[in-house]
């Protein structure tokens, strides 16, 4: 896998059809430093994960207060490449790692606290979904043939040189020190290693659905506006991954397709 620019910058994509859809780029489960955050207004917000993944994330939230640091102990200690990410970032001076990831826990609770509610999507398809369901399946398929797991036993080496390499894939900010950087690596690390086993057709036809849902829920949006639309054009926030955008800023840049999809009740 190509190693991703790792950015700090919101991508602001304006839709052919009408809106804005701004990607706020953040490292996973760390607290984003205040200027670092997203200070785009917004109308609507769309989460890359599945609606069971958003239910899962107040629950989560829940026990980390009665428990802290439970998700994060249990995830170093299960020896996955999750748990390798955790105990990169547990050893720099960053605010984290925790889980649920605190910034779209934040942002979540955020929308729905506000006044009237911020209407909420969920990116990824239901399990209800056949081509979802055929994806994870192809997906799965691919990950556990004898060669990928051959792949696992070489997991420490490959995941020093990985992060090490993307080191020269961060871009240079004022408010970025040594050790976000380091966890911006680390995180990139952790996102090829995740996907390692998965051909490039795959990852491509899931970032081109997902894009695609994603211009749906600007669209669904725009329609259920009921306030001044001229005022202020419809904005869709997507908060991703670092290390997602550079190839979710390539695929909707060539999206023809909207998949509608509803918000969240």
């Amino acid at each position: 896998m190509e190693m991703p620019e790792l950015v700090w910058d919101e991508y602001h994509f304006k839709d052919p059809e009408g809106g804005k859809i701004i990607f706020w780029p953040h490292i996973p489960c760390l607290r984003m430093p205040s200027k670092l955050r997203s200070h785009s207004s917004f109308h609507g917000i769309a989460f890359m994960t599945s609606s069971i993944d958003l239910k899962s994330w107040i629950v989560e939230a829940e026990q980390e207060k009665e428990s802290p640091g439970v998700h994060r102990d249990s995830a170093i200690a299960s020896g996955t490449v999750l748990g390798r990410l955790m105990s990169d970032l547990n050893e720099l001076d960053v605010d984290g790692p925790m889980i649920p990831d605190p910034e779209q826990i934040r942002l979540l609770l955020h929308a729905q606290n506000s006044r009237g509610g911020i209407p909420v999507y969920a990116i990824e398809p239901s399990l209800d979904d056949e081509k979802w369901v055929e994806w994870q399946i192809d997906s799965a398929d691919q990950q556990v043939t004898y060669s990928n797991l051959i792949l696992t036993l070489t997991t420490g080496r490959r995941w020093k040189k990985i992060r090490t390499n993307a080191i020269g894939s961060i871009s240079v900010s004022k408010f970025v020190n040594a050790d976000l950087g380091a966890a911006s690596a680390s995180a990139a690390t952790w996102w090829i290693e995740e996907q390692r086993g998965i051909s490039e057709e795959l990852i491509a036809l899931r970032d081109n659905r997902f894009v695609s849902r994603i211009r749906g829920a600007l669209r669904d949006l725009h329609n259920s506006r009921v306030d001044d639309t001229e005022a202020q054009e419809t904005t869709l926030l997507v908060p991703i991954h670092q290390a997602w955008l550079s190839s979710i800023k390539k695929a909707i840049g060539s999206c023809l397709d909207i998949e509608l999809i509803n918000s969240e009740e």
